[in-house]
């Protein structure tokens, strides 16, 4: 018998592409409710209740009553939102980190997919922290560059309009009060004892995702040895030789891919490290996937573009 899979929250940018990925599946039975109902609470109460598994693409108070919405022990789930992702009773979703981390992974109940940022951070700095190359309350500074898409609907509409705000052509820097939802699960996940400083940039153009890490007065060569050897054998994560491919990086190269590539660039006093990816990839919506497969017992790249 095929798994029931279930998408609460289809119609937004995350639930989209979700079930762009899952449409053409044969190996799973897609879910789907009526379109007049799915913001009927008893309506999705059913769907919950039946579904093997239930993605939550909804904001983080309607993610929180959905959970309360399953009344069985058999429903898992693979919530979307921010709102479990510094949960203990929650397993965070970012099978690359650690053995521990996949197999928790392969026999949760509730996982928590990791946020695109946090994607881009965490991927970078978990490593380093594990292998005691950084210290746990080393002060941290990152940015990111993002595609709109990661605004949601409403920014997407807003970059796409034909009489908008001319200053849109240039990067948008936002965030600026330094208390980015993503701040918890980065210090969470991580095990730092102090929040890093982090600044999000919005770009003109669709998807994609730079996120840099600044490392001075850490050996460039010593982490990209780590991450290296931290990341073999992952399908999904890679570390790029020394430097990267080519001198420069740009944001939007994964733009369509669900792998994430980190970049290690600096010398012996001064380090970067940059996650390249697809915010809505491996950064959303691709991670979704993946986790889905991981629980299910398939092979964790199945109808992802690599």
């Amino acid at each position: 018998m095929k798994p029931k899979i279930y998408i609460d929250g289809k119609e937004g940018t995350t639930g989209l592409q979700i079930y762009e990925r899952l449409g053409g599946r044969d190996d799973i039975e897609l879910l789907l409710i009526d379109e007049d109902k799915r913001k009927d609470i008893e309506e999705r109460r059913k769907f919950l209740n039946v579904a093997d598994i239930a993605f939550l693409c909804l904001p983080d108070a309607a993610a929180r009553e959905a959970v309360s919405l399953i009344e069985n022990d058999t429903t898992r789930v693979i919530d979307a939102s921010t709102a479990h992702r510094t949960d203990p009773d929650w397993d965070y979703g970012f099978a690359e980190l650690s053995k521990a981390h996949r197999e928790a992974i392969r026999n949760s109940k509730r996982v928590a997919n990791p946020g695109c940022h946090a994607s881009g951070f965490i991927s970078s700095v978990y490593p380093l922290v594990a292998n005691g190359i950084i210290a746990e309350d080393t002060a941290l500074t990152c940015t990111s560059l993002t595609g709109y898409s990661g605004g949601g609907k409403k920014m997407i509409a807003e970059y796409q309009d034909e009489n908008r705000d001319p200053r849109h052509d240039s990067e948008r820097i936002y965030g600026l009060n330094l208390h980015h939802k993503h701040l918890p699960e980065m210090g969470y996940i991580c095990g730092l004892t102090q929040a890093p400083v982090f600044v999000p940039i919005v770009g003109d153009f669709y998807k994609g995702m730079a996120t840099t890490v600044m490392l001075p007065g850490v050996d460039a060569h010593l982490v990209h040895a780590t991450l290296t050897k931290h990341y073999e054998g992952q399908q999904l994560v890679t570390v790029a030789p020394f430097g990267g491919e080519e001198p420069m990086i740009y944001a939007n190269t994964l733009a369509g891919h669900d792998s994430l590539k980190l970049i290690v660039c600096g010398h012996e006093e001064q380090t970067i490290v940059t996650a390249l990816f697809d915010n809505l990839g491996k950064g959303a919506s691709g991670a979704a996937v993946q986790n889905m497969n991981i629980m299910l017992g398939l092979d964790e790249t199945t109808g992802l573009n690599l």
